[in-house]
């Protein structure tokens, strides 16, 4: 009997698809969304399909290998989760919004009233002279601030006049912002803030673990509380109206009543897998440390060199040494040329060997530091307040390595101070602050650390920014507008003005606002 033949297997080809299906997708817990769109490079099915499938129990167990065991980082890009951080000061909602991939908004200095916002008391010990001179210092800036806020509102009344047309009600508010922006010159660092934000997980993951790493103990506590927001249990903005009806329903039908519960009144834990491990990143400390004792040793105690507002560094040395160069930036309080120049004229050894302190205890998973972010052609080391620093830091497109706070770079003078009469006032708050701030700092690290709470907004600060020429535009455009602070409206001017010396051919492309030309006050 002959042996039989198979039947030829016939595959038929797929059909043309040309309708292209875009739906948003609402209700899915943020890591159970993160797998579905995950398996996507996994599986054929449809995301209807997979969030069918998929429990939060499957989740997790998906997470724990793809993400902690394969390192699969990308994955955790797809989980967004909400925050609300409230009560928190200035100092460490600096620190939290640190983050180069962050979306969020903070209450903003310039229009409200933050005489009431109440601050941040840190840890002194047993040092009790010390408690009641920072508490003393701290009640005495809101008071100079209240004042000089009333105070610069009853000068731009006397100064610009109400038109006929404009109402009241939007003409004192008006006023008010501008002498908010005056008088934000005076609040410390301690001031309360609130925010939100809303970051996908491998950014939150970073941002718990730098925060744990911070040698500011509030700013410690923030990391373990935004771990514990995302681990635990989730604030459920229709929580009451789902208990409601859940018994409701119960009422009418216990069976379906106990069905319905544990679909409506359910916990969401919004990332119990993805930041459970999050955690201070040794990395980054000891980094840091023998940072700022390589930069002591190389500058041996040399003066801090006067600096522009505004430095645009040129680029004439090897990328070696700007990274050197970088690194040092961060870990104390000399300007990005001042160390450049000293970096550049060591021996090649020595500048490899600084290199060598910026990635001798990087882990297996420890991405590089921030300050090996080099390259880009223009390089801003910008000399500012506090406060106007806040409100550049928000553009993350730019790389920005930040210093540390200290008192030796003095402070600034708001606009329109002097004219009200009240640059005296202004600066006798400063300055007293200024020296309370020496005198704890004087007293140990960590009392050095509680001290900054207490410097004032208008204390200057030292940032670096790097960025490619579209950034420089985009900031310098956007910055110097009329309705802008008139803190950042100034730098925005002097980047514009440094690139036009350097770069002159550029210089045309800039539609940029000069601020030397005055401004409407009523028109913001």
């Amino acid at each position: 009997m002959p042996e039989s033949v198979a039947e030829p297997v016939i595959v038929t080809p797929a059909e043309p698809q040309n309708q292209t299906e875009v739906f948003a997708v609402h209700g899915a817990d943020p890591e159970v969304l993160a797998y579905a769109m995950a398996k996507y490079s996994r599986s054929s099915l449809s995301m209807k399909e997979s969030l069918k499938e998929i429990s939060s129990q499957r989740a997790e167990q998906f997470l724990n290998t793809f993400y902690f065991q394969y390192g699969h980082r990308s994955i955790a890009d797809l989980a967004h989760i909400a925050f609300a951080i409230e009560r928190l000061s200035l100092l460490a909602a600096i620190s939290l919004v640190d983050e180069q991939r962050w979306d969020g908004q903070e209450r903003s200095t310039r229009y409200q009233n933050f005489k009431k916002s109440g601050w941040y008391m840190p840890d002194f010990g047993s040092d009790r002279d010390a408690t009641q001179l920072y508490r003393e210092s701290v009640e005495g800036l809101f008071t100079a601030y209240h004042e000089l806020a009333e105070g610069m509102f009853e000068s731009l009344k006397r100064q610009v006049a109400k038109p006929e047309e404009m109402k009241q009600e939007s003409y004192d508010r008006t006023l008010k912002a501008r002498a908010f922006d005056v008088a934000r010159y005076l609040l410390p660092l301690a001031t309360n803030t609130s925010l939100g934000q809303i970051v996908n997980a491998r950014t939150l993951e970073t941002q718990v673990s730098r925060l744990l790493s911070s040698p500011y103990g509030e700013i410690c506590q923030l990391g373990e509380r935004l771990r514990a927001a995302a681990t635990g249990p989730a604030w459920n903005v229709h929580a009451e109206e789902l208990a409601g009806l859940q018994r409701e329903i119960a009422a009418l039908d216990p069976t379906l009543g106990a069905k319905a519960e544990t679909q409506l009144t359910r916990e969401v834990k919004t990332a119990p897998t993805l930041v459970k491990y999050a955690a201070p990143n040794s990395y980054e400390i000891e980094t840091k440390r023998e940072l700022a004792q390589a930069a002591a040793e190389l500058m041996q105690g040399e003066a801090i060199a006067p600096a522009p507002v505004v430095d645009l560094v040129e680029r004439n040395e090897s990328l070696e040494a700007e990274i050197a160069a970088t690194l040092l930036y961060g870990a104390c309080h000399y300007s990005y040329r001042q160390l450049r120049d000293r970096v550049a004229s060591l021996p090649e050894a020595r500048i490899h060997e600084i290199i060598a302190l910026g990635t001798r205890h990087r882990g297996k998973h420890d991405e590089l530091l921030r300050e090996f972010s080099a390259g880009q052609t223009l390089r801003f080391d910008i000399l500012m307040d506090i406060g106007g620093f806040r409100d550049m830091h928000r553009h993350r497109r730019c790389v920005q390595v930040i210093q540390g706070y200290t008192d030796v770079h003095g402070f600034d003078l708001p606009e329109g101070i002097a004219e009200a009469g009240l640059q005296s006032q202004y600066e006798a708050a400063v300055k007293a602050v200024h020296a309370v701030h020496a005198k704890l700092a004087a007293k140990s690290s960590e009392a050095a650390q509680s001290a900054d709470y207490l410097l004032p907004l208008g204390t200057r600060m030292r940032a670096l920014f790097k960025m490619d020429f579209a950034e420089a535009l985009y900031i310098s455009e956007l910055r110097s507008q009329p309705q802008g602070h008139f803190s950042y409206r100034r730098v925005a001017w002097e980047m514009y003005e440094a690139v036009k010396k350097q770069h002159p051919a550029l210089a045309e492309y800039f539609r940029v606002t000069d601020v030397n030309e005055p401004v409407d006050l009523l028109k913001r």
